[in-house]
């Protein structure tokens, strides 16, 4: 399997496999690289309705050369522990913000919250964040907002007063939920429109089974949420044993 940058005309192979409507899975056969790669290539670069290979290539040869000419981390920034490859988790947090990003967040959003997830101490300042994007201030606090209001992060004051923004186990949980009331609000407005456009007529019909289908979705995902919750509060080494893992019958 060839490593290394995809070249210009690997991009361009992508490209029209892209506005052909190929998966992402049979442009990474074509051309025999890993579909993750050809994921995050399409998805930091405009997107499947925006990629285009030449500003695809250029945008990765700038990103390259500010690489190379971005200063050295001052005195004090958090380095890799435990032996981690420095490259090996660059890559990794860029597939992590590219999940994030199929998921509906934004590029930038997606970035920070990966970078938050994969810090040791699960949290981060404004300043300590743009120093590890290499990005502006501006930025990092837009990004922070929309998490902060879709509660995939919470804020916390440390000891020298600065505010920190810290994701723990419990967000997925209070995530799952938000998501379940989100569930409940639009089987409610469905309702709604049944009662407006009329019993009986196609377009009611249509409201209701949504509304029955959503209805039943945002149940399981609250029930499931409430018997797994646990897991998330259950040390790994643990949980591989399967001792642990809550069961679908568990109350």
């Amino acid at each position: 399997m060839p490593g290394g940058r995809l070249t210009q005309q690997e991009r361009q192979q992508i490209a029209l496999g892209v506005a052909d409507g190929l998966a992402y899975a049979e442009i990474a056969r074509r051309l025999d690289r890993p579909t993750s790669t050809i994921t995050r290539e399409v998805m930091r670069n405009g997107g499947p309705t925006g990629y285009r290979a030449d500003l695809a290539h250029r945008a990765t040869e700038r990103r390259a050369h500010r690489r190379r000419q971005a200063p050295p981390l001052r005195a004090g920034a958090p380095s890799q522990a435990h032996g981690r490859d420095a490259d090996a988790v660059r890559e990794y947090e860029e597939t992590f913000a590219t999940v994030f990003m199929q998921q509906g967040l934004p590029k930038m959003t997606s970035r920070v919250l990966a970078s938050l997830y994969t810090t040791d101490a699960g949290s981060l300042t404004a300043s300590e964040l743009v120093q590890r994007l290499q990005v502006s201030p501006a930025s990092i606090s837009k990004a922070v907002a929309l998490l902060d209001s879709q509660g995939l992060i919470r804020r916390e004051r440390d000891e020298r007063r600065r505010e920190r923004y810290v994701v723990d186990n419990d967000v997925w949980y209070q995530g799952m939920i938000a998501a379940a009331r989100g569930h409940a609000r639009l089987v409610e407005t469905a309702r709604q429109g049944v009662n407006v456009l009329g019993s009986g007529t196609p377009a009611a019909a249509r409201l209701e089974s949504i509304a029955r289908f959503v209805d039943f979705v945002g149940e399981g995902i609250a029930r499931a949420a409430e018997q797994a919750r646990e897991v998330l509060f259950t040390n790994a080494e643990t949980s591989s044993g399967g001792t642990d893992t809550p069961h679908s019958d568990r109350g």
